[in-house]
C-alpha cells in the first residue's frame, strides 16, 4: 500500500518502498529480523536495472551522446567528488572514508529523476537530454568505484605486484570472454529460441544472460554490476533487444523494490536519534555543496540560469547506487557499520527533501519568459484570411489555403513553434487571438475570413465570441475539442465549427467496414447514420431538453453506436435518454 500512496502525495515509489521498509523491518513492526540476508538477493535488481540500462546504450547512441555523457558528466562527477568530500574532512574524518562518503552522494538517484522529468514533460527536450547523459555516466561510474572502494581498502597495498598483475589478468579475460560470448553466441542462440517459439524459454534464456554475465565478471574479480551492463551493450543492437527488455523488466522492478524495501529494513533509527545533529549537518552540507557545483558546471557548459537551478534542484539527492557503494565500502573496512547507517540515512533524507524542494522550485522561481528574438509581432497587417493558432491542425488547414492563392495572416502565442515554422518558409507573426488590440492589428477588421486553430477548446470559444462581437459580419471558422466544446462554439456564433478527430475517425471507420467486405452501399448507409445521430446528439446538446443531466456526461463522451444484427438495418431515429443511459 505504500507505494500508491507515496506517489499519490508526489514524494516517488522509492521512498515508498524504503518506508514500507522501516515499517516492516527490525526497527518498525519487526516482523523481520534480518535485513542483510533480503538485501542480498535484492541486489539482484540493481544488477538487471544495469543490464536495462546496457540495452539501452546502443553504441551509435554513446558516440551521438559522448560529448554530454563524458564531457558535462565528467565535470560535474569530478567537481561534486572533490567538494563533497571536504565535508568529511571537515568534520574530522579520515581522508579515504571522507572520499567514500562524499562520491556515495555524488551518485543521484536515477529512479527519483527519471520519474520527475516524466512529469515535467521534459525527458524529450535539451535539458532533459542532458540531464539524462549526466546521469548515464553516473551509473557508469558505479563500476570503477566499486573497484576503487576495492583499491582503497585496509590492507589492499599488502597484495604483491604479481598477485595484482594476475588479478588485473583475469578481469580482462573475463571481460574479453564476455564481450567474444556476446558477439558470436548470444545473439544466435536467441534466434534458436525464437524460432522454437516458446515464450518461456526466451525468459529463462534472458535471466541466464543477466545472472551468467554477472557470476562471470564476479569470478573475475569484477562486480557483478558490470557483467550485467556489458551483457546489455553487447545485446543492445540485437534484434532481440525489445523481446529481452520486456522480458527483463518485471524481474527488475520488483527486485529493486525488494532491494529498496532491505534499505529500508537496515535503517537503525537508534543510531539515527543517537547521531541526528551529525545526520543534519551531513545532509544539509552534502546537498548545498553539490547544488553548487551542479550549478557551477551547468552555467560552465553555457546552461542559462533557469536551466541551471532547476538541474541543481532534481539532482542535489543521493541516490540508490550510494547504497551499493556503502556496503561495499563497509565489508571492506573502509567505513564502519554505525557509518554506514548514517550515511544511508543522510541518503534517504536527500530522497525525501527532493519532492518538497522541487515543489518551492515551481513556487518560488519567476516563470521563464520564452526568448522572442527573431519573432515579429503582429502589427498593421491584412489578408484575405486570418489564422489564429498554427499548431499541429493549423499547419494542415493552411496548406490548401496557401495552395488556393490565398493571402493568409497567420498568428501564434508559441514563440519555439513560430521559430520552427520560419524553418520551413512560414511567416508566422507573434500574437495572442484573446486580444482585441492584436485583432484588430492582425487585420481581422479587415479580413474575409477567421479560422480559429488553438489547441484550447475554452480559448476558442472566448476568441470567437470576441471575434463575433467586434467584427460581426467576418465569417469564424473554428476547431472543436468535443461535441461540448462545437455546441459552446455555436452558442457564440461560429460560422462552422468541426470536431479534430470526427471526420478522421469515420474515415477510419469507413475503411474498417470496408476491409471487413461490407458492401459499399452498407458502408454509406452506415457512416450516414452516424453522421445523423451525431447531428441530432447535437441539437439537443444545444436545445438542452430532452436528457437529464446523469446522461448528458454520456452523451458528450462520443459513444460509439450499438452494432446492428446482421440482418437488420441502422436505425436512423434519434436515441431515447433510456437508450444512452443504457
Amino acid at each position: 500500500m505504500a507505494v500508491p500512496l507515496f506517489k499519490r502525495l508526489g514524494l516517488g515509489s522509492v521512498l515508498g518502498y524504503l518506508a514500507a521498509g522501516l515499517a516492516i523491518g527490525p526497527f518498525g513492526l519487526g516482523l523481520f529480523s534480518d535485513p542483510q540476508s533480503i538485501l542480498h538477493v535484492a541486489e539482484l535488481g540493481v544488477v538487471m536495472f544495469l543490464f536495462i540500462i546496457g540495452l539501452e546504450m546502443q553504441p551509435s547512441r554513446l558516440w551521438a551522446m559522448r560529448g554530454e555523457i563524458f564531457g558535462l558528466g565528467l565535470a560535474q562527477v569530478g567537481s561534486c567528488i572533490v567538494l563533497l568530500a571536504c565535508v568529511g574532512l571537515a568534520l574530522g574524518y579520515p581522508l579515504v572514508p571522507s572520499f567514500v562518503a562524499g562520491t556515495g552522494f555524488v551518485l543521484t538517484s536515477t529512479a527519483i529523476v527519471m520519474q520527475m522529468l516524466e512529469e515535467r514533460r521534459s525527458l524529450a527536450l535539451p535539458k532533459g537530454r542532458r540531464i539524462v547523459a549526466i546521469l548515464l555516466l553516473e551509473d557508469l561510474a558505479i563500476v570503477p568505484l566499486l573497484a576503487l572502494v576495492a583499491f582503497l581498502a585496509p590492507g589492499a597495498g599488502e597484495v604483491t605486484l604479481g598477485e595484482r598483475l594476475t588479478g588485473i589478468a583475469i578481469g580482462l579475460g573475463s571481460v574479453l570472454a564476455l564481450v567474444l560470448a556476446g558477439r558470436y553466441l548470444l545473439d544466435p542462440m536467441f534466434r534458436i529460441l525464437g524460432k522454437a517459439k516458446a515464450r518461456e524459454v526466451m525468459t529463462a534464456a534472458a535471466l541466464f544472460v543477466v545472472l551468467g554475465a554477472a557470476l562471470a565478471m564476479q569470478l573475475g574479480g569484477l562486480s557483478m554490476a558490470m557483467g550485467a551492463f556489458l551483457a546489455g551493450v553487447l545485446l543492445s543492437e540485437s534484434s532481440f533487444r525489445h523481446q529481452l527488455e520486456a522480458d527483463i523488466e518485471p524481474f527488475r522492478g520488483v527486485l529493486l523494490g525488494l532491494f529498496f524495501l532491505g534499505v529500508g529494513m537496515a535503517l537503525d533509527l537508534a543510531v539515527i536519534a543517537a547521531n541526528w545533529q551529525l545526520i543534519a549537518i551531513c545532509v544539509v552540507g552534502y546537498m548545498i555543496l553539490k547544488m553548487v557545483a551542479i550549478y557551477a558546471v551547468a552555467r560552465l557548459f553555457r546552461a542559462d540560469h533557469h536551466e541551471a537551478v532547476e538541474r541543481a534542484v532534481l539532482m542535489a539527492q543521493g541516490g540508490e547506487f550510494a547504497f551499493v557503494l556503502y556496503a561495499s565500502a563497509t565489508t571492506v573496512g573502509i567505513l564502519t557499520i554505525e557509518e554506514n547507517a548514517i550515511l544511508t540515512a543522510t541518503i534517504i533524507v536527500s530522497m525525501a527533501l527532493t519532492p518538497l524542494m522541487i515543489i518551492a522550485h515551481d513556487r518560488l522561481m519567476p516563470k521563464q519568459q520564452a526568448s522572442m528574438e527573431g519573432i515579429e509581432a503582429a502589427a498593421d497587417l491584412s489578408a484575405n484570411v486570418l489564422m489564429i493558432g498554427f499548431g499541429r491542425f493549423g499547419q494542415i488547414v493552411s496548406q490548401p489555403l496557401l495552395a488556393g492563392g490565398l493571402s493568409v495572416t497567420l498568428i501564434e502565442t508559441d514563440p519555439e513553434l513560430i521559430r520552427i515554422s520560419q524553418d520551413f518558409g512560414f511567416k508566422v507573426y507573434y500574437g495572442d487571438g484573446t486580444r482585441l488590440d492584436i485583432l484588430h492589428a492582425a487585420g481581422a477588421h479587415e479580413a474575409r475570413l477567421i479560422v480559429v486553430a488553438v489547441n484550447d477548446g475554452d480559448t476558442a470559444v472566448k476568441i470567437t465570441e470576441l471575434i463575433k462581437a467586434e467584427f460581426p459580419l467576418v465569417p469564424v471558422l473554428a476547431r472543436a475539442i468535443d461535441r461540448e466544446n462545437a455546441a459552446e462554439l455555436i452558442h457564440v456564433g461560429a460560422d462552422f465549427q468541426i470536431r479534430e478527430t470526427f471526420e478522421s475517425a469515420l474515415a477510419l471507420g469507413e475503411h474498417a467496414l470496408a476491409m471487413m467486405d461490407v458492401e459499399e452501399a452498407r458502408r454509406t448507409d452506415i457512416i450516414a447514420s452516424v453522421r445523423r445521430r451525431d447531428a441530432e446528439r447535437l441539437d439537443i446538446e444545444l436545445t438542452g431538453g430532452l436528457y437529464d443531466t446523469s446522461a448528458r456526461s454520456l452523451i458528450l463522451s462520443n459513444l460509439p453506436l450499438k452494432p446492428p444484427a446482421p440482418e437488420a438495418k441502422m436505425p436512423l431515429q434519434a436515441a431515447t435518454a433510456g437508450e444512452v443511459a443504457g
